[in-house]
């Protein structure tokens, strides 16, 4: 049973700093953009955009995945 708790412990730490470290990486994206990214995602319809953004959190969410490991 101890076991378990820290698996589910550890499991629940590494959502955290995951999600921690994606909503940091998407405030820099923003910030180093000269543009909105939201504005040109959700108002404008840029495909364009919204292929790069999630091909960066893709990449972003691989990495944090095989540091898990």
């Amino acid at each position: 049973m101890d076991a378990l708790m820290t698996e589910m412990m550890a499991t629940v730490i590494y959502a955290v700093l995951g999600t921690v470290i994606f909503i940091a990486v998407i405030f820099a994206i923003e910030t180093v953009t000269h543009f909105s990214i939201k504005k040109q995602v959700v108002e404008d319809g840029n495909v364009a955009v919204a292929i790069v953004l999630a091909a960066i959190l893709v990449s972003l969410a691989m990495i944090i995945s095989a540091a898990m490991h």
